[in-house]
């Protein structure tokens, strides 16, 4: 029997004993995008955050590839050695870092030498197609969708294993919206990513997702 890429078992994260996720299980097959709907504060995030290492699961197991990265109120492996790429609901670009000098900060952890580094942010840059014009400005001088193409190219550079995206589209018109929809389910099949999106959109659960499940 094939093992699932990504499994979560009974996962609990909570804070204070309020908020957070209660119990919830998850398989997901290599090259699979499983789309998680669900309201604000119904617990999207925090699944995201606990399957990228950056939260301890006060209870339940998870795997990645066949191996356990997390168990009850333990970090196995850590965040920078998970191979996951993962875009922020905010984005979370750098400030005081141009748009070269966010995915170059990202790359920099992939172990290749200078030159393959900058031939691999050139090519993920055109993937996500990022007007070369715009690699010397700050996030604060690009437009919401190019500041997303900037955020994904960021989370693909190092070549995850696995893309985590925290609600991608939130914050920007229709128009931008669906074009950048259209874009990322694209990349995805060209990249052949296994990739695990939360939303409360039902038009991105339908673009993005190979299946879907709901929170409440």
């Amino acid at each position: 029997m094939t093992l699932p890429f990504l499994r979560l078992t009974s996962i609990t994260k909570q804070y204070r004993g309020r908020g957070g996720i209660r119990n919830v299980s998850l398989d997901v097959c290599a090259g699979e995008s499983v789309v998680v709907l669900g309201p604000s504060g119904s617990g999207k995030t925090t699944m995201l955050r606990v399957i990228a290492g950056l939260e301890r699961p006060d209870a339940g197991e998870i795997w990645l590839d066949g191996r356990r990265v997390a168990g009850p109120r333990r970090i196995e492996v850590p965040a920078n050695e998970r191979r996951i790429g993962l875009v922020f609901q905010d984005l979370a670009l750098w400030p005081h870092l141009t748009v070269r000098g966010n995915v170059d900060f990202a790359a920099s952890s992939s172990g290749l030498a200078r030159a393959d580094r900058d031939a691999r942010i050139e090519e993920i840059l055109r993937l996500c197609r990022v007007d070369r014009a715009l690699v010397d400005r700050y996030p604060h001088q690009l437009s919401g969708g190019e500041q997303q193409r900037v955020a994904l190219a960021r989370a693909l550079v190092g070549s995850p294993r696995l893309l985590l995206l925290d609600e991608p589209f939130s914050g920007l018109d229709r128009e931008l919206r669906g074009a950048l929809r259209a874009e990322l389910a694209a990349l995805r099949h060209h990249l052949r990513l296994t990739a695990v999106s939360v939303t409360h959109d039902p038009d991105d659960a339908e673009a993005l997702g190979d299946r879907r499940i709901t929170f409440s």
